[in-house]
């Protein structure tokens, strides 16, 4: 299925939008890039700080190997190069927040080279996005302009902190595309487990390069926004930036290739400062650091250690668990929600596509509702994976009619019980009793002569009455089913 070009419609005609995506995602690890310093987030300032992390004369730099093997599995997850030799470079600039007075990283032999990420995009389209490099490189710390009058204080928390520098290659063309992207790079992080992908708490976030340009023409020039850090806000600035861009284009002047920040509060982007090129930087070998040679054993670990990933889980619910594909790409978006469905089928004790599919519409259609009334998530479910297989077998077994299973999903809700102890203290059970079904159908049909003659005469319609009134006057717990058949039979 094609989609619509994303154009932007200047005054002289339309122009199209380059977006390249520089992701800085935090490493799941308990320690920082070279140091044992912890990396809880939330902390006092500068109490997660060793001595290594605030440059202190003498102290080098030590290796943590679980964050290479995060960065190594992240790379393999997007089915891209890993490098077996890569090298740690100096990248040399001046900041208050940055005691070393370089940053250490990898420019020229980064630890993962291309790969790639398909992306959803609305209406069904797909496009696959390439990943440029993965390299590994230690955060700096961070400036708090807030705590005196006149005066900046710095918090070396952050520093040192392991990130992977996730770079894409200039594909997208839309703010969609970019925030599709995101939403996909940061599931499988997620899914992988070599970052929380946390914006809000900057665990990842973004700086958005954006150029514009003549449908089919050469990229034009490219400003780079730093630091931004929702998917909300990373389309904002494409929007704001394209737009400004053609207007200065169109005006007779030129895009000045630079640094610029992002005004959440004001929608658009401002000038930080001229963008750097590589020689600015000073960038040479770490002489504290050998090259990080990979072993075949590493790599095969990290290999196995894998999880299924979304887009592998999405396909089997749908070829084997005869899913939609709607409901297969909500259920495997999130990690959380795709853990806690996998823990709803084991707990039903069945496999195949009658499960699947039943338990699929409840999980969306149900259990999302349930909590979005309440404002809660997955992970904060009040009804856990074991009592909603619960709910499910009762239906499955005629226990419950849908409407009985509602009321009673209700009940777990609000006080926790387990769904068989509610139907059988309040007894909700389905009644499938053809006697006392029919009983009711007599008096329903007593109660509505002229309905039953009008019935009878071809208005086909009103057995849709006919099956409410016999369901209200029976608290709807009889079986939808055989209400039918014994209407049916009754009406004639």
């Amino acid at each position: 299925m094609t989609k619509a070009t994303y154009r932007i419609q200047g005054a002289t005609g339309e122009w199209e939008v380059v977006i390249g995506l520089e992701v800085h995602a935090q490493v799941t690890s308990r320690a920082k890039l070279f140091s044992g310093a912890a990396t809880e987030f939330g902390a006092e300032p500068n109490t997660q700080v060793s001595l290594v992390d605030a440059a202190m004369p003498g102290m080098l730099p030590v290796l943590n190997e679980e964050c290479i093997r995060q960065a190594v599995r992240t790379g393999m997850a997007i089915d891209a190069k890993i490098n077996t030799w890569s090298r740690f470079d100096r990248k040399n600039y001046f900041y208050a927040d940055l005691p070393q007075g370089y940053q250490i990283s990898q420019l020229y032999h980064p630890l993962v080279g291309e790969g790639e990420i398909e992306v959803e995009l609305d209406g069904g389209a797909t496009k696959t996005i390439g990943v440029e490099r993965i390299h590994v490189e230690q955060d700096a710390g961070k400036l708090m302009h807030d705590q005196h009058p006149s005066f900046s204080y710095v918090d070396l928390n952050r520093s040192g902190v392991a990130l992977m520098e996730i770079v894409s290659k200039p594909d997208m063309r839309s703010p969609e595309e970019a925030g599709a992207y995101v939403r996909k790079l940061r599931s499988i992080l997620r899914y992988v487990g070599s970052c929380d992908g946390n914006m809000e708490q900057g665990s990842m976030r973004a700086d958005v390069n954006v150029s514009v340009r003549r449908p089919g023409e050469p990229f034009g020039t490219r400003t780079e926004t730093k630091n931004v850090n929702s998917v909300r806000f990373i389309m904002a600035v494409i929007e704001y930036e394209a737009s400004r861009q053609v207007d200065v284009l169109e005006s007779g002047g030129s895009v000045v290739q630079e640094t610029r920040l992002f005004d959440p509060d004001k929608g658009e982007t401002r000038t930080l400062r001229s963008k750097e090129d590589a020689h600015d930087y000073r960038y040479f070998p770490d002489p504290d650091l050998l090259p990080l040679e990979l072993s075949d054993d590493f790599l095969r670990e990290c290999r196995q250690s894998l999880p299924e990933l979304p887009d592998a889980k999405r396909r089997r619910y749908e070829k084997e668990l005869g899913i939609s594909a709607y409901n297969a790409a909500v259920l495997t978006a999130e990690v959380e929600t795709a853990r806690w469905f996998e823990e709803l089928l084991a707990a039903t004790g069945k496999t195949g596509p009658e499960v699947g599919k039943a338990a699929s519409n409840w999980v969306i259609s149900d259990l999302f509702g349930a909590l979005n009334r309440l404002g809660r998530d997955i992970t904060d479910s009040p009804v856990s994976p074991v009592q909603g297989a619960e709910l499910l077998g009762l239906v499955a077994d005629g226990t419950l009619s849908g409407t009985l299973a509602k009321q009673v999903f209700e009940i777990m809700l609000e006080t926790g019980e387990n769904p068989a102890k509610i139907v059988d203290e309040r007894g909700l059970r389905q009644t499938s009793d053809t006697g006392e079904i029919e009983k009711v159908i007599a008096e329903v049909m007593a109660a509505n002569e002229d309905k039953v003659a009008d019935y009878r005469g071809g208005k086909d319609k009103l057995f849709g009455f006919f099956v409410g009134q016999t369901m209200k006057a029976m608290g709807g717990k009889a079986n939808p089913q055989v209400v039918n058949e014994l209407l049916k039979k009754a009406l004639g």
